[in-house]
């Protein structure tokens, strides 16, 4: 099962609460070097982070990214977006270009660059961050990229299995970062959330549901969908 001791871990949208917080969980655990990789890359206090400009969005930035990490053995997909309303009609093409490139098309390309990288490496893994609105389709685009994502994550464990590359699927609810600022729901420490997902990782877990919403989230989709969205019931179609 991987281990972090001695990793080479690559952390997308490292700027982040989230981000910022696997960067480090992972040299806490023992990991020997993380990329710390933003648009923006910010300077580290410690010789074991190397920033590294990374726009997930472009091809050649995750190309650079790829020929510069060479020895990378745990890819982390973290970066995200979300809209300002959750209408699905109602954002702009670029809102929805944007979510796409982003919290869908960014880490797809990202495993595609980075699986010969890791490809036969001991402890190799890959770690995508979802979101339990993968799941419940009231976030407009980002829950239907984030659903993308996670079908994709599993396609993804299936290839990349072969290759003794162990693929990881993160699933969660609000998070008490900037991003969730507009939220009043209740909100998970991203210590809490990185902890998870890291004891997952030493456990071999293919899956991880950091919170409570998203373990009845999961438990609801074999619900009929009038159950899941109760609203339905009272729209009058």
């Amino acid at each position: 099962m991987p281990e972090l001791t001695g990793a080479v871990v690559l952390v997308t949208g490292a700027n982040g609460g989230i981000g910022r917080t696997f960067v480090q969980s992972a040299l806490a655990r023992g990991a020997a070097k993380v990329y710390a990789t933003a648009r923006r890359p910010q300077s580290w206090d410690d010789p074991r982070v190397v920033p590294l400009a990374l726009d997930v969005t472009d091809a050649d930035s995750i190309a650079a990214a790829a020929a510069v990490a060479g020895d990378v053995t745990v890819l982390v997909n973290n970066a995200g977006i979300s809209p300002p309303t959750p209408e699905i009609l109602g954002h702009t093409d670029a809102e929805i270009r944007a979510n796409v490139e982003t919290n869908f098309l960014g880490p797809l390309f990202l495993a595609r660059a980075f699986a010969p990288v890791l490809a036969g490496r001991p402890g190799a893994a890959l770690i995508d961050i979802h979101s339990a609105l993968s799941w419940y389709a009231v976030g407009g685009i980002y829950s239907a990229t984030k659903a993308a994502l996670w079908s994709a994550t599993n396609s993804l464990r299936l290839e990349l299995a072969p290759q003794g590359v162990h693929v990881m699927g993160v699933h969660v609810g609000y998070v008490d970062t900037p991003m969730a600022a507009h939220s009043t729901d209740p909100k998970l420490d991203p210590a809490e959330l990185v902890r998870a997902v890291l004891d997952g990782l030493h456990a071999g877990a293919y899956e991880v549901l950091a919170d409570s919403t998203s373990v009845q989230l999961k438990a609801g989709l074999s619900a009929p969908i009038d159950t899941l969205y109760p609203q339905l019931r009272t729209a009058g179609v």
